[in-house]
Formats: structure tokens, C-alpha cells, sequence
């Protein structure tokens, strides 16, 4: 079973402000909160430590991931591979008529192993919240 999750945030800032927060991976991979450590290894690929709360994993998981098309300040994709989970996000900005900006998130979940879609299918919804929290709380910091 794969998972797919599209949620669309507004925020007050400019589309420049919002790409300064979705196309930083360190910025990407702080707020969800599976995600333990991280390494940037450039500005396209970074490796995400995940632990995921399923009895058959008992341990972290490398996730390696890479932006594979980036258009500052509009649009990121971005793909995890790992041995439990294949993960494909995408974060598209829109400039508002009142100088904000709409930020439409997709992501996919395919998982290799049970249990895997079933928690990204009970938990994204609040990953998403937590990345439009952290993203609010990156802007109002600036």
C-alpha cells in the first residue's frame, strides 16, 4: 500500500522568505519528528536517521535523500531511499495577491515493510503541522 498526503499552508511572507526555509535541508529535516540526526552531505542529498515506533524495526534507519529538481524560490522535490522505505516529497510555493505565500506539500510513502504505510498514514497529517510550525516559527525569527 503506498500513502500519498497533499495539504496546502499560507503563510504571510514572500515566496523568497519561504524558499529560504523549504530549500535548506537542515531546515527540511528539523521539524519531523522520526527524523533523530541528520548529515548534509551537499545542497541536493543528505542522510535522514529515522526511527520509526514499529515492532519490527528495532533500530535507526538511514534514509538517503536527494533534491532530484529545484526551482528557487517555486518548487523542491526531493526522494528518501532506504532498505524499509521509499519517500517522495514535494513542496510547491505561490505567491498570493496579499504578498503571502501558498506552500502545497505532496508526499508519497511506499513502505517495504508492514506497518510502515499504516504509521505514515496515521502520522503525516501532524509531520505537515509540524513543518508549517517550524516554518512560522523560522519566519517570525527573522
Amino acid at each position: 500500500m503506498t500513502v500519498r498526503v497533499e495539504r496546502t499552508m499560507s503563510v504571510a511572507a514572500s515566496p523568497e522568505r519561504v524558499w529560504e526555509f523549504i530549500g535548506d535541508p537542515d531546515q527540511r529535516a528539523r521539524p519531523i519528528s522520526v527524523v533523530e540526526d541528520w548529515e548534509i552531505h551537499d545542497d541536493d542529498r543528505a542522510t535522514w536517521h529515522v526511527s520509526l515506533p514499529i515492532p519490527v524495526i528495532d533500530q535507526t534507519i538511514a534514509v538517503e535523500t536527494e533534491d532530484v529538481e529545484r526551482r528557487a524560490p517555486e518548487y523542491v522535490r526531493f526522494i528518501g531511499k532506504s532498505k524499509v522505505m521509499r519517500v517522495q516529497g514535494e513542496q510547491e510555493l505561490e505567491p498570493t495577491g496579499d504578498g503571502g505565500t501558498r506552500v502545497t506539500n505532496r508526499f508519497i510513502v511506499d513502505g517495504k515493510l508492514p506497518g510502515v504505510e499504516r504509521f505514515f498514514k496515521r502520522n503525516l497529517d501532524q509531520e505537515l503541522q509540524n513543518l508549517e510550525r517550524a516554518l512560522n516559527e523560522y519566519l517570525d525569527d527573522r
